[in-house]
C-alpha cells in the first residue's frame, strides 16, 4: 500500500462494514481504496478507484448517498501547490458494500466521476470538508485558510453554490486546521480549530457563538462532537492531550486525557456508546478510552431493565448507585508509523479502523468483555 493519511467510514452505508481510504503518492496516480470487511469470515476485500488529481489529504463521505464523497487534494499550478476540494461519485456497481471480491485478472481500475469542484481559488488552501450530518447530502462546509464556507450542492451535485461564508479576523496568518458539523441544534452549528483555538459557528448567520482560546498548548489537530450530549466536544492536538469541553462553559475542559506521547491527530466518539472514545497519534498508537463519567450513560446503563431477571435486577441496582470510572480500555500497537486517522464503522458500533502513514489499515473491535460490561 502507498502512503496514506485520509480515512472515512462510508457514512450512508449502515449494513455493510466499509471504509474509504485515500492515498498520498507523488509518483503515481492517487487512489481511493474501498475496503469492505466481512466480519463473519474475517476477510477484507478491496476495490480501487483512481483519483487522478493529486495527493489526498482529507476524505469525507456523504451522509445521504453511498456513492458520493468529497476529497481535499494537492494540485500544482504555476509551481505553487494548492489544496483544492471536489465532490465525486463512485461507479454505480461499487456504491453498496459487497463481499464479492473483483476477479483480479479481469478487473480494470475504475475512475471516480467528478461531480463538482468546491472552487476555492479565491479563498486559499482547503483544510477539510464536513457534510451536514443529518441532511440530504446537499450542504457542505469547507475550511480554506481563514475562511469558513457553506456550500449548497445543486441538482445531482453537479454544481456547488457558495451560500454564505465568514472569515477569521485577527493578527498574523490565521488558518483553520479542522472542523466538524454538530449533529445537535438542528444541525445549525459547526466547530472549527485554528492554531490553539476552538470556535463554534452558527451556520444560519455564519457568526461565532463561542471561542475557546488556548484550548491546547500547541496546534489543535482534530475535534468531534459527542453524538448524544449536545454541548460536549472533544479536541486533540500537538500537546499530546485529548480534552473534553462543555461549550456552555469554555473556561476549562471537563476532562483531559494524557495517554499519548506525541501529537494526537484524531479523536472520535463512538456513535452508539459515547463513553467509547478513540484516538490516534504519531506515537504510532491507537488508544480506546472509556470516558464514562462524561458520557450520556454515567452508570453504564445501555439495556432495557426488562431484559434482566429479578436477581440480576437487584444486583444491577447495587451497581447503579455509583458511576463507573474513566479508564483506558486498550492500547493498540499494530502500527509502526504515525497513525493519522482513526474512525468507527457506521454499520457496526463495536468496530473501528486506523490508518498509519505507511498505508497500513488495521480493523479492530472493542474487546468483548467491555462490550458486555456496557450492555449489561
Amino acid at each position: 500500500m502507498e502512503q496514506a493519511r485520509a480515512l472515512t467510514p462510508q457514512t450512508a452505508e449502515t449494513d455493510a462494514i466499509r471504509f474509504l481510504v485515500g492515498t498520498q503518492s507523488l509518483k503515481y496516480d492517487n487512489q481511493i481504496h474501498i475496503i469492505d470487511f466481512d466480519d463473519e469470515n474475517n476477510i477484507i476485500n478491496k476495490n480501487v478507484l483512481l483519483h487522478q488529481v493529486g495527493e489526498i489529504w482529507h476524505i469525507s463521505a456523504s451522509p445521504a448517498d453511498k456513492g458520493v464523497l468529497a476529497t481535499c487534494y494537492n494540485k500544482t499550478s504555476d509551481s505553487k501547490v494548492l489544496t483544492c476540494a471536489a465532490v465525486w461519485r463512485m461507479p454505480k456497481e461499487l456504491e453498496s458494500g459487497s463481499h464479492e471480491s473483483p476477479d483480479d485478472s479481469s478487473s480494470t481500475t475504475q475512475t471516480l466521476e467528478l461531480l463538482c469542484h468546491l472552487d476555492n481559488t479565491a479563498h486559499g488552501n482547503m483544510a477539510c470538508v464536513t457534510w451536514e450530518p443529518m441532511g440530504d447530502g446537499k450542504k457542505i462546509i469547507s475550511l480554506a485558510d481563514n475562511h469558513i464556507l457553506l456550500w449548497d450542492l445543486q441538482e445531482s451535485s453537479s454544481q456547488a453554490v457558495l451560500a454564505s461564508s465568514a472569515s477569521l479576523e485577527g493578527k498574523g496568518q490565521l488558518k483553520f486546521t479542522s472542523g466538524r458539523w454538530s449533529p445537535h441544534h438542528n444541525c445549525t452549528q459547526v466547530a472549527t480549530a485554528n492554531d490553539t483555538t476552538l470556535r463554534g459557528w452558527d451556520t444560519r448567520t455564519m457568526s461565532q457563538i463561542y471561542c475557546i482560546e488556548n484550548a491546547h498548548g500547541q496546534l489543535v489537530r482534530d475535534l468531534d462532537f459527542n453524538p448524544n450530549k449536545q454541548y460536549y466536544l472533544a479536541s486533540c492536538g500537538d500537546d499530546c492531550r485529548v480534552k473534553f469541553w462543555d461549550t456552555r462553559n469554555v473556561t476549562e475542559p471537563v476532562k483531559t486525557l494524557e495517554e499519548h506521547s506525541h501529537w494526537v491527530w484524531n479523536v472520535r466518539y463512538n456513535h452508539s456508546h459515547d463513553q467509547l472514545v478513540l484516538t490516534g497519534s504519531s506515537d504510532s498508537r491507537v488508544i480506546l478510552s472509556n470516558m464514562v463519567s462524561i458520557s450520556s450513560e454515567p452508570f453504564g446503563h445501555l439495556v432495557d431493565d426488562d431484559d434482566l431477571s429479578d436477581q440480576e435486577e437487584h444486583h444491577q441496582e447495587e451497581k447503579n448507585k455509583e458511576p463507573l470510572q474513566d479508564s483506558v480500555i486498550a492500547t493498540y500497537e499494530e502500527h509502526e508509523d504515525s497513525v493519522y486517522a482513526v474512525d468507527w464503522s457506521s454499520a457496526d458500533p463495536w468496530l473501528f479502523a486506523s490508518l498509519s502513514y505507511d498505508g497500513r489499515l488495521v480493523v479492530n473491535r472493542v474487546p468483548r468483555a467491555l462490550k458486555y460490561h456496557i450492555l449489561l
